[in-house]
């Protein structure tokens, strides 16, 4: 090649291949006819190939020019992805929220902050992760997610993450309404003799709470079935499977199926926000934050923001 491309020769050749002629392409670009024929013979110059051929008054493309406009395209259309990318930067911050969540609270609280969130942001790319605890953490360590909200409590010390309670309530049982239990008004240690115990695996802070009460009441189910999820111990408690402690958010969304009673002596099911504190928090994911405080009736204050 004689002599190297500048981006206003490459800009003009691809204003001809999409109009068809150099008056079209000169409008596209708000320039002048005698500038964009300049240029197309900058372009074939240095190149040393012949681009275009006259037929009837417009500029018919040869080979070559098509696969050097595909060349060209690739690149043009990464430039709009970043020109697109920096509007929206503009308009609403970095543009994309990432939350996760364990999936009890995915289910129940989440979807009315997120709803609310996405009014007052339209334009928001909004990513909800339902995931364990652990995983939870170890993606915002990671930098996968800008919050993290989760029951569990999350190991911070040497993270470089930050956790805050937004909330505390009381965890209840769940069992079928025809359960022998259903017209208690609460339920203790004792009600679980001989009754299938269902719950999380180990490593839930209320599932592990619970099994020591019931080792310090002397009290042994008759079973135990244990599965993952909070949402399906409610499932299994509608299905007369057996009787189980969960939190209440995850209750409330099968409230209108199973009875939900009051446990004693009451257990506390807290609700933690988390956040990495090595990178700045953008003015969304702070948004979010007071969002979340504002559903829990928590005054929690954003760490300080990112400039738009």
């Amino acid at each position: 090649m004689a002599g190297r491309l500048n981006f206003r020769q490459i800009e003009a050749f691809r204003a001809v291949m999409i109009t068809g002629t150099t008056i079209a392409a000169a409008n596209m670009l708000n320039t002048t006819q005698p500038s964009i024929s300049r240029s197309l013979a900058q372009i074939q110059g240095a190149a040393k190939l012949k681009l275009f051929e006259l037929d009837r008054g417009r500029l018919r493309p040869t080979p070559e020019a098509v696969k050097l406009f595909e060349a060209v395209q690739r690149n043009f259309l990464g430039l709009e992805t970043i020109e697109e990318t920096i509007s929206l930067l503009r308009r609403s911050g970095t543009g994309i929220v990432r939350i996760a969540c364990t999936p009890a609270l995915g289910m129940s609280v989440m979807p009315s902050i997120i709803a609310k969130f996405q009014q007052s942001h339209p334009d928001v790319r909004t990513t909800l992760r339902t995931i364990g605890s652990y995983y939870v953490r170890e993606g915002l360590v990671n930098g996968l997610y800008d919050v993290g909200l989760t029951t569990n409590r999350i190991q911070v010390e040497g993270s470089q993450l930050q956790a805050k309670t937004v909330d505390q309530v009381a965890a209840v049982c769940v069992m079928s309404r025809s359960h022998r239990l259903a017209k208690e008004p609460h339920i203790a240690a004792r009600h679980f003799h001989d009754e299938i115990l269902l719950t999380l695996d180990r490593d839930d802070d209320l599932s592990d709470e619970w099994r020591r009460v019931l080792l310090h009441a002397g009290v042994r189910p008759a079973s135990v079935i244990e599965t993952t999820y909070s949402a399906t111990i409610c499932q299994l408690a509608e299905a007369g499977a057996g009787i189980g402690i969960v939190n209440p958010y995850i209750a409330s969304v099968f409230a209108d199926r199973i009875r939900v009673v009051p446990i004693r002596p009451a257990l506390a099911v807290k609700v933690f926000v988390a956040y990495p504190t090595h990178v700045a928090m953008s003015s969304l994911a702070a948004d979010l934050m007071s969002r979340i405080g504002e559903h829990f009736g928590s005054k929690l204050r954003a760490p300080r923001q990112s400039r738009r």
